[in-house]
């Protein structure tokens, strides 16, 4: 079942005008500065939030299509929604706090303890299940909100910034279960961030919101190479790369490889700031542990700079300034020598 969106509310100052389409098995990410109305859209999608026109709809299932047509409760939903603030009621024990769900639903004390007990075993916090929430880190807090909005058998996810309350020693970890758990969940999955990483990690596609309104939307690979807005072009203002590390080595899905610095073993995302790139006409002398030639397959104008879109295996992302273009007489369709320092790649565990 596909989540179809066509949202048109007022919020204060925010005209809300969003159409997406969520397909299930998808995750998309909804990105935008503060104030963008992305949590605004997920209470609306939550039903917390009535549309003025417009529609929302899981499947065949209308939720709302505004103020002349029947409206679906929030709790009729089959959503699972982690809120940014976790809402955890706080005189109740991370077990009851997951069992509350499928109390409501119906289903006996006994069972829905069990099942509570089972998705905190899931998601690393079954040690945890007699805890209130103060006595909880903000990691197994985060783990605790998404076992409840994951033990109500959901047909449908809507996760609001659900890193926020993780500290950076936790995160890498956290974020890797997240995505397990999400690709494992078979219907549509919409999250809410201002991380670009933890955007491009978890997400099958992302929807840039700017001003209530989507300005690009498409997979990770698309967003990063072609932004088409200021706020895209500083959001994604790194490379992405996804692959297989062994022995210092990143093999890239393409086929590139680099040399990296500190890097685990294993599946990892790795980024790279476009002006670490440097470019060349010809081979360069020096230090740099990756050099290649590419070719130019775009040049676009971004501010005071020049983004270089370079071909091949490793499709990456170049800034440079005007005058640099014009002193390497750099065009499209051209070839250019790249070098790039082990030390400026990023590389986090997938």
């Amino acid at each position: 079942m596909n989540l179809e969106l066509d949202v048109h509310l007022r919020r204060a100052s925010l005209q809300l005008d969003v159409q997406l389409t969520v397909a299930a098995g998808d995750t998309v990410a909804i990105v935008g500065r503060h104030g963008a109305g992305k949590s605004s859209l997920l209470a609306a999608i939550a039903g917390l939030l009535p549309l003025e026109r417009g529609r929302v709809a899981l499947g065949a299932q209308v939720f709302d299509a505004g103020p002349a047509a029947p409206f679906v409760l929030p709790e009729a939903r089959r959503a699972g929604v982690m809120f940014q603030d976790l809402l955890l009621f706080p005189h109740r024990s991370a077990l009851d706090n997951v069992a509350f769900g499928p109390r409501v639903r119906g289903v006996g004390r006994e069972q829905a303890l069990a099942l509570a007990n089972e998705w905190l075993v899931r998601v690393g916090v079954g040690d945890r299940a007699q805890a209130l929430p103060s006595a909880l880190s903000g990691g197994q807090a985060q783990r605790v909100a998404l076992a409840r909005a994951l033990a109500n058998e959901p047909q449908l996810l809507l996760l609001d910034e659900p890193l926020s309350a993780v500290d950076a020693s936790a995160r890498l970890a956290l974020r890797r279960d997240l995505r397990a758990h999400l690709d494992a969940f078979a219907g549509p999955r919409l999250l809410v961030t201002h991380d670009a990483v933890d955007a491009f990690a978890l997400a099958d596609r992302i929807a840039v919101l700017e001003a209530g309104r989507i300005v690009q939307a498409g997979p990770v690979a698309e967003i990063c190479s072609r932004p088409r807005s200021r706020y895209v072009a500083d959001l994604v203002g790194l490379n992405f790369l996804r692959g297989e590390c062994a022995a210092g080595r990143l093999r890239v899905e393409g086929g590139g490889e680099l040399v990296v610095s500190q890097a685990p073993d294993g599946a990892v995302l790795a980024t790279v700031h476009p002006r670490a790139i440097a470019l060349y006409r010809s081979r360069p002398d020096g230090t740099p542990r990756n050099v290649w030639s590419a070719e130019i397959v775009a040049l676009e104008a971004a501010g005071d700079r020049v983004r270089v879109r370079l071909g091949g295996a490793l499709p990456l992302v170049a800034e440079v300034t005007p005058l640099a273009i014009a002193e390497l007489q750099l065009g499209v369709g051209g070839t250019v020598w790249v070098a790039l320092k082990a030390t400026e790649i990023a590389v986090f565990p997938a």
